[in-house]
Formats: C-alpha cells, structure tokens, sequence
C-alpha cells in the first residue's frame, strides 16, 4: 500500500478506531437516557391475595425490605382472626414528569460532556493510529533501503572473492587475500540475511499497524516530502486548541463539574402528574354497614380512579452532600491532570520540533559522507583490481561504503519520523 492508500483503509478498518466508534454510539445512547425520564411511564398490576383482614389502629412504615398490604374499611377485632379472605386488584397507570427544577437537564449535561470526551478520544485515537501508520511505512521503506545496501555488498563481496581466487590461482596474489575474501563475502551474506528479516518484521508491523488481517504489507510508492515546519508560536497555539488529548482531558473536568452541579441537584423539588384506573373488590367484611363486593372478592369489580399532581421535595440528605463534596474533589483531580497535560504537550512540541530540524541538518551530512565513501570505495577497487591493494584496504573501503549507505537509510527514515510525531504532537490533520 501507498501511505495514503493505508491511513484510508486504517481510518476505516482499524479495531481501535472501530472501537472508539462504539463508544460514542453507546455513550450517546446512555445519554438518552437521561432524557427518557420526561417521557410519561405507564404500568399494569394484576393481583390475588389470600389473606387476613383484621383492621386496627396500628402504625407501620413502608420499606423496601418487607411488603405489607394496606387494610383498611374491615371490621375491628379485638383478638383478631385466622381466618383468609380473597382480595382482588387490577389496575393500570401512568406517570408524567411535570417540573424538575433543572435536575434532569444538570444530569443530561454530564452525559453530554461525556459524550463530547468519547468524541474527542475517537479523535485521539485517529491521531495515533496514523503516526503509527506512518511510522511503520517508514520503516519498511527503510528496511528496504538496508536490504538494498546489503544485496550489492554481497554481489561486490562475491566478485572480489573470485577475483582473489583467480589471483592465487596464478600465483599472483597471496593465498590470505582469498581467505579475507572469502571471510568478507561470508559476513556480507549473513547482513544480507539479517536485512531480509529486518524487512520481514518491519511488514508485519506495517500490517498490524494499518489493521489488515495479511501477516506482512509491503510499501508501495514514495511518500510526499515532509511539509515545512510551522513557526513554533503558531504550532504551539494550534496544539492547545485541537490537540485531542487535551480536549478529552477538557471534556472530563467539564463532566467532573457537571457531575457535581447534578449531584446537588438531586435536592431540588420535584412536580409530577399521576393517574390511575383500578378495579378491586376484598372478601374481608367492612367496618359498618353492607357486603363484601364481587364474589367475596374473588372478582374485581369495584371501580376506581385517581388524578392527582404529586410535589416532592427532599430537604436534606447527607448523602447527596457527600457525593457532591466527592464529584468536586474528582473534579480537582481532572484539572491538576489538565495542567500536567499542557505543560507535557509544550515539552514535547519542543523536543519534536528540534527533532526534526536536527534530522534535517544531519542528512545533507549524510549524503555527503556516502559520496565520499562511494569514491574512497572506487579507489580501493581499482588499487585492488591493479594489484597495489590489498584485501584489507579493499575491505575498509567496503566497511566504511556499507555504513555511509546505512546511515543515510536511517538519517532518511528519521527526519520522516520525527516530522510525523511533529505533527502527532501538534494534531496535524486534524
């Protein structure tokens, strides 16, 4: 793949980026959540109970632990009875949010923050996933550029060998220039191997990094010529307004904020409308005059309904005070982390910035040292070819040919990364 070809397929294939994607649906669904608490509820109950009905002036609380029916309208027993009567209920109802005081818009604001941090992570991710690609296609170009150098050093090695070979065989040359021959064509093919594997790992990277499922991809093409670096100011400002890591870690105070206004505002009243329409019937006798209605309570047959506006207003609640106290300290936490953040994120702008211009003044350096090598190589091969080189000449002039080439590859592959972790750093692309 070109580097353009494999950030596309990354930006659309990728499990982190996938992933990410995930998160913000599922956080943007939680968010509705929230918001469902305006939407009317409605509910059925069908009952059937065969119990004791024997009324008095006892006083209960209800709790979440133990469920106990009201009685009330039956007759008053002194000792009580044993006896079970039927008691029948259906009923069907509704609930209808009318006035929260601003509880369910604090709680949809932290959801909202969230979901704004879910985005700006997506967008974190993208970043990092592409400086990966780019680094990995770097790489394999790179690994390229070493296996390269070493196949023609091992083509020169092999025809120097025979060369020595040919001279000792006519008594030209002494017999020690076919063994350092020989040594030298032996080391160049064992660099030719381990550039052979460096380029099979520098694949597989590439692979993994792009979010294909081949064990290896190859590079294809040239990569554009690495953009001018923007005056550091600009940079700088253009790091702190765009820079996902730090919008992510803006968006978790901002929830962290929120969270603490909605914790609190779990004290505020609350208005809502209720409504009911039930049919019941008890088999128990009533207090004063008349008969148990509907088959001694086998059939709900006594209609009710009710319309009413409920207010609701918890005053005090020191566990709400404490949650909130707590979502402030968490909120302290989240900005010292921002203020860390911004000051690692100047760091490293820094540090990239000089990076890139160090790889940069290095590489006309680099090529000038290749050519230099290139002619004292071409020296040597002709003092060699002539008979007034020796074999360790020759292999010192390669030595040094070798590592000038190498040098080069990586001087390349470096100014390429470091421009790409430049504009990692300042969320270039973004």
């Amino acid at each position: 793949m070109t580097l353009e070809d494999a950030l596309a397929y990354a930006r659309q294939h990728h499990p982190q980026l996938l992933s990410a994607l995930q998160r913000i649906d599922a956080q943007r669904a939680q968010s509705a959540v929230v918001r469902s608490h305006w939407l009317p509820s409605f509910g059925v109950t069908g009952q059937l109970f065969g119990a004791t009905a024997n009324n008095t002036t006892a006083s209960y609380l209800s709790t979440g632990v133990v469920d106990l029916p009201r009685i009330g309208g039956t007759r008053v027993l002194s000792a009580g009875s044993l006896r079970p009567y039927a008691s029948t209920l259906v009923a069907v109802g509704g609930n209808q949010e009318l006035f929260d005081f601003g509880r369910i818009a604090a709680q949809a604001a932290v959801e909202d923050a969230q979901l704004e941090g879910e985005r700006t992570a997506a967008q974190a991710v993208l970043l990092d996933v592409s400086f990966a690609v780019e680094e990995s296609y770097f790489g394999v170009l790179a690994a390229h550029a070493i296996v390269n150098v070493a196949a023609s050093a091992y083509t020169r090695a092999a025809a120097y060998r025979d060369l020595a070979k040919a001279g000792v065989d006519a008594g030209l040359r002494s017999p020690i220039e076919l063994t350092r021959a020989q040594a030298e064509l032996a080391r160049s093919e064992l660099a030719q191997a381990r550039a052979s594997g460096g380029l099979a790992l520098a694949q597989a990277v590439f692979a993994a990094a792009t979010g294909v499922e081949d064990a290896a991809l190859d590079a294809a093409g040239q990569p554009k010529t690495a953009a001018d670096l923007p005056v550091l100011a600009d940079a700088m400002r253009q790091a702190s307004e765009r820079d996902p890591h730090l919008l992510a870690l803006l968006s978790e105070l901002r929830a962290q904020e929120l969270h603490a206004r909605a914790v609190s505002a779990e004290l505020r009243p609350d208005l809502s409308l209720t409504a009911a329409v039930s049919s019941r019937a008890g088999g128990g006798k009533p207090s004063g005059n008349g008969q148990p209605a509907g088959a001694d309570g086998w059939l709900p047959e006594v209609v009710n309904w009710d319309v009413g506006v409920v207010f609701t207003w918890p005053l005090f609640d020191a566990t709400v005070n404490a949650r909130s106290d707590a979502a402030k300290a968490r909120g302290e936490v989240a900005r010292s982390e921002l203020t860390l953040a911004r000051h690692e994120q100047v760091a490293a702008i820094r540090l990239a910035y000089l990076q890139v211009q160090t790889a940069r003044a290095a590489l006309p350096l680099l090529q000038g040292g290749v050519e230099a090598a290139h002619a004292n190589h071409a020296q040597a091969d002709a003092r060699f070819r002539a008979g007034l080189g020796t074999s360790v000449e020759l292999a010192d002039a390669e030595a040094l040919r070798q590592q000038a080439e190498v040098q080069l590859a990586m001087g390349q592959f470096e100014l390429a990364r470091t421009r790409a972790v430049f504009g990692r750093a300042i969320a270039e692309g973004l």
